[in-house]
Formats: structure tokens, sequence, C-alpha cells
């Protein structure tokens, strides 16, 4: 499918709350609210005291394996899981790279920039946005494709994503939201039998880290050599090396694994003052299974601009390939907030309908 189109692939949820955010709730930005908490914050700035010598990653590489069980070797830290793409991009060939939508557009941007020409398997709303294995060409040699997927957030079954691996193709998994998954069910992070495998994970997303820049990829260790062939040399910050150490060892994963059922308990809150507007003609992408839910809604555009003159922040869907205007994503936030937001988005729906 051509790539010349409307979507715009380096629009963010941040762009919604660039310019006068601390004025608004802000809905539009998938990162945990109230993070990073307090331990995490001092456990960074202990760092800063090491800022003269040169990034050792050594121990928050040998931490991230140990946390999924395998060797260092198979471990690459990154500078935020955005790096992660431009990396595979960079420094991987090939021939007939696939990109399954709606999903974050940041891998396809990276791989265009690489001189890459993509191809795209768009999912259906009709279809639940669910993925069919057949419908990616058997002769794409690098497939991508989240899970859970940002913006739909849907949750692919494991089988079916592993049912995606070949001989000679490279399948990029980015489960940069999968920590927010009671169980990390679906996960196969830490997986070694599937073929030509490379996850992503972030942890900007759930320790609300986003302007320190901290991911890391699995895969295969020669492919993390390419990878890390590719990297500029002390590509991690020690303060980000130290939040990478920190947001993997037992403790912040309890917390982590308390936080995604409170999201799962707040999100199911959502849904259920989402489905009252049914007869007003909005719709709940469904079943949700991120920190967000998709909703498509008439007039989308009028009702996003109201609910921001209401204080309110969302992030516009028709960014996303695979999607137009009438779609909007809402990042999931605890109870009080979500009433106030379903009151000013009962207003903005009165408003846009005039």
């Amino acid at each position: 499918m051509p790539t010349t189109d409307r979507h715009d692939l380096r629009h963010h949820g941040d762009a919604e709350v660039r310019d006068d955010g601390a004025a608004l709730v802000d809905l539009a930005v998938n990162v945990r609210a109230d993070t990073p908490p307090r331990w995490l914050r001092e456990h960074i700035a202990a760092s800063l005291t090491g800022l003269a010598a040169y990034p050792d990653g050594r121990a928050a590489r040998a931490a991230v394996a140990a946390r999924h069980g395998l060797p260092v070797e198979r471990v690459l830290l990154t500078a935020g899981a955005a790096e992660a793409f431009v990396l595979l991009a960079r420094a991987l060939t090939a021939r007939r790279p696939v990109v399954v939508h709606p999903q974050f557009t940041e891998p396809e941007a990276a791989l265009r920039d690489a001189g890459h020409r993509v191809e795209r398997v768009l999912l259906r709303a009709e279809d639940g946005f669910r993925l069919d294995p057949a419908a990616v060409p058997e002769d794409a040699d690098l497939v991508v494709i989240g899970n859970p997927t940002n913006p739909t957030s849907v949750l692919h079954p494991a089988a079916a994503l592993a049912a995606l691996a070949r001989p000679g193709r490279t399948l990029v998994v980015d489960e940069a939201f999968m920590d927010a998954v009671p169980g990390e069910r679906e996960a196969l992070a830490g997986r070694t039998d599937v073929p030509g495998l490379v996850v992503l994970r972030s942890l900007t997303k759930t320790w609300g880290l986003a302007g320190l820049r901290i991911g890391y990829v699995l895969a295969a260790p020669e492919t993390v050599t390419e990878l890390e062939r590719a990297q500029p040399l002390w590509p991690v910050s020690t303060p980000a090396l130290a939040a990478a150490e920190a947001c993997v060892s037992p403790r912040a994963l309890a917390e982590a694994a308390h936080a995604a059922y409170r999201i799962a308990v707040d999100r199911a809150h959502l849904v259920a003052g989402l489905r009252e507007f049914a007869p007003d003609g909005l719709r709940v992408a469904e079943p949700a299974e991120g920190p967000f839910v998709l909703v498509r809604v008439e007039r989308a555009a009028a009702v996003r601009r109201h609910l921001r003159d209401l204080g309110f922040a969302v992030r516009r869907g028709d960014t996303f390939p695979g999607l137009d205007e009438e779609w909007l994503r809402l990042a999931v936030r605890d109870r009080p907030t979500v009433n106030a937001f379903l009151q000013a988005l009962d207003r903005a729906m009165v408003l846009a309908s005039r």
C-alpha cells in the first residue's frame, strides 16, 4: 500500500499539551499519572554524583537480562524505545518491510527516513482491530506490530504474533505498554524459541520517565550486535541507567504489577461511562487492554476542541494510518478524573452537535 498520504506520522500525544498543558487535564499522553514515584526520583538523583564518569551500562544490562531470564548478550539498552526503531531501520537490511496499523507511528517514520519503502497492513474496526496473520505478505522480511497496540488498546494473542515468524524474517513486537497489562499475559519478552523475534520495551510509560529516555531491546545476540554498531558511543546516560536498574528490581516489578491491576479497574470505569454515550453516536473499541481507550465519535474534531475549552486534552486519532478524523484516544486516569472528564465529554458533545 502506498505510504504517501495525509497522516502526520510525527504527531504524538505530547503535542496536545505542549503549549498550555499546565491548564489542562492530560488524557492525551500515555504516561502513568503521579509518576515517577518519590523513591525512584531519589534513586535517580543519587546517580548524579557519578556524572563525571562515562556511563557504564553493564549493571543495568545485567539487571534487565535477569528480569527476563535472558543472557546479557540478548539485551540492548536504548534511549527510549523510539531510538530502537531508528536503530532497526538503519542497521537491518529489509527488502519488504511491513508495518501493521493502526499502531505507534514512529516505526514507519524511522523506516521511511532510512530510505525504506514501507507497506502497510491495515487492521479493520469491523474486526475489532484484531490481527489476522494471513494478512501479512508471506515474503515480508521485516514485520512491526505493537502489543498491546497503541492506539487501539488491542492485546493480540502471543500465539498469533509468534505465527508471524518465518525463517529470514525479523519480527518486531513493540511491548512498550505490556507492563500495564495484569500478569503481562501474551508477552513475548523472554522468549527465545521464536525465530527472528525482536521485542522492544519502554520504561518511560509506567514510570513517568519520558524526559529521561530509557528503554531496551530483547533479541538474538547477532541482532543486538548489529543494532549496537549503529548506536553512538554511550547512548544511555548515567541517570537513565540508574533508572533502568531500579525499574526492573523486585520492588519496582511489584509496584508495576499493582499499578497494572489498578489501571484495569480504572479503565473498566472509563469504558462503562463511555458506553453511556452510545445513543449519541459514540463507540468504544473493545475489548481495551492497554492504559488507553480508543473511541469513535461524530464531529470528533469539534468535540476535542470543546473538551480543550473545558480543560481536558485528548489525543486526535487521524494521524494513525487506518483511522480517520472521527477517532480519539483517551488515556486511563483515576476515577475522580474520569468522572470529571465524562461530565465534560457530555457537554462537549452537546456543543459539537449545534
